[in-house]
């Protein structure tokens, strides 16, 4: 056993440990297990909204975006900070409803907003159709960086079965209070990693951050840039704001919003929660750093450019505490997933159809699902093969869909009818779904349209067209009959 794959160990025993020991003195009934008993403190929640968000994207996808793409990358720290900004006023109305109707799911939310259960089945499969993509994002970056930083002593294969025993564990036993506890040392470790790499590895092999990007203009140029097709301008702007809408609207992250005492823990946390972006700008840096000095890394690969560089740079024993680091930041937020996915099927899903269920059966049940959903989850990590970026932005399009929805029982609850809701969501879920397995391109859709039209996300098209389905059926639904005049006799 070499030194690194002795301190991913240590790492990961940590955090078993620590998982297990989270339930300690709780007695852990359903709410407890699922929400933390919706008492957690203001730095609980950050912690655990943080961990939820920083994932393996921020330690690998956020490196090999820069890696491969260049200034696209950037649309990740654009659209982080604007969610930001928006939890500020989003979050507190979505607690207070959850509040009011006892909900523990996200589509219960929906389901008491709308006063349709049918709307909440429809945000139930929406929900896990979009989790799916995102815990294989975890899974699967989980072994790329197990493997590489333990210099192939463990196989991508056998690091995602072990590493998915450890997360399955420590979430049957502690639940959300384990992913808390877990996530307070991730967090810490994950900064510190990535602010040192995000400034040494440029120092190291181009003297500095500026002058890094010099090289990579003389040697590339205008890689740096949106280019004119493809990734540019108006598909930069229409992921940025398809993300920033959807960032809050995943299920796990509905689960950690439940967690909080008060509403007014979100505001505290919006003044903070965009320094949390430095982590994916340090991270992005090392991407950099790897362009002129890891050539040659394509498709899915482009995911192990910051690990790469980093053996080419430090001892054995270091890159094993970037590997125990980047071993975190799957287990911590696919830990609040499984969570949030087994709560899910067990009160929208099970419940339905066993009304008369007591807590401790839905317990029994939610613990269940666990096993069940990461078997699910590993099973497709082992057989796909895209990378993080593009699985994470095939989520990010499904959950977005939600949005229309949400809003529209927030901000306008009269415009829009649970029909309406339910016919937007399944127009702007058919078509992202129709866009991402049929590999077709707008510009195959539309090709009359102008260039910057063709070059949209379609995650973004699909909200418009979500929202105008909305809008246009909720419109005919509540429009008052016709009343004819009589004939005259």
């Amino acid at each position: 056993m070499n030194a690194a794959l002795a301190v991913i160990l240590l790492a990961l025993l940590f955090a078993l440990g620590a998982g297990l020991w989270a339930r300690r003195g709780v007695r852990m009934d359903l709410a407890q297990w699922s929400v933390g008993g919706r008492g957690f403190s203001t730095v609980l929640v950050f912690v655990l909204m943080a961990g939820e968000l920083y994932t393996t994207f921020t330690f690998l996808g956020a490196s090999g975006f820069a890696y491969g793409y260049g200034g696209a990358a950037l649309y990740v720290l654009v659209y982080t900070c604007l969610a930001f900004v928006m939890s500020y006023w989003l979050l507190p109305p979505i607690w207070r409803l959850a509040r009011r109707h006892g909900a523990m799911t996200q589509p219960e939310v929906f389901a008491a907003a709308y006063g349709s259960p049918a709307l909440g089945l429809l945000v139930s499969a929406v929900a896990l159709l979009a989790l799916v993509p995102y815990l294989v994002v975890q899974m699967k970056g989980l072994g790329l960086i197990v493997q590489v930083t333990s210099y192939g002593a463990l196989s991508p294969a056998v690091a995602v079965i072990v590493g998915a025993v450890a997360m399955t564990a420590y979430v049957m036993v502690s639940g959300m209070h384990g992913s808390a506890v877990t996530a307070v040392v991730k967090d810490v470790l994950v900064l510190a990693v990535c602010a040192f790499l995000g400034f040494y590895l440029p120092a190291h092999f181009h003297g500095g951050v500026g002058a890094m990007f010099e090289r990579i203009e003389a040697v590339r140029p205008g890689f740096l840039a949106l280019p004119e097709t493809g990734r540019n301008a108006a598909w930069f702007a229409s992921a940025v704001a398809m993300s920033a809408i959807g960032m809050y609207l995943w299920p796990h992250a509905f689960s950690a919003v439940f967690t909080a005492r008060s509403p007014r823990i979100f505001r505290r946390n919006a003044a903070v929660m965009p320094l949390y972006a430095l982590v994916m700008l340090f991270s992005m840096f090392a991407g950099y750093a790897a362009v002129l000095n890891v050539p040659g890394l394509s498709g899915g690969r482009i995911d192990l450019a910051l690990l790469e560089l980093s053996i080419r740079a430090f001892d054995p024993w270091f890159v094993g505490v970037i590997g125990a680091a980047g071993m975190l930041t799957a287990l911590v937020p696919g830990s609040i997933m499984l969570i949030s996915a087994s709560t899910l099927l067990t009160r929208s899903l099970y419940r339905p159809l066993r009304p008369n269920s007591s807590d401790a059966h839905l317990m029994w049940v939610s613990r269940l699902a666990v096993p069940l959903l990461m078997g699910v989850t590993v099973a497709l990590t082992l057989t796909g093969g895209s990378s993080i970026v593009a699985l994470l932005l095939i989520g990010f399009a499904v959950v977005a869909q939600l949005a229309p929805a949400l809003l529209s029982a927030l901000l306008a609850p009269s415009a829009a009818h649970h029909a309406g809701a339910m016919a937007g969501i399944v127009t702007g879920v058919g078509f992202v779904m129709a866009t991402a397995i049929g590999g077709v391109a707008l510009r195959d859709l539309m090709p009359w349209s102008p260039s910057w039209l063709q070059d949209l996300h379609p995650g973004f098209v699909g909200l418009i067209l979500n929202a105008t389905v909305m809008l246009a059926s909720s419109r005919l639904r509540r429009r008052p009959a016709l009343i004819l005049p009589r004939p005259s006799p």
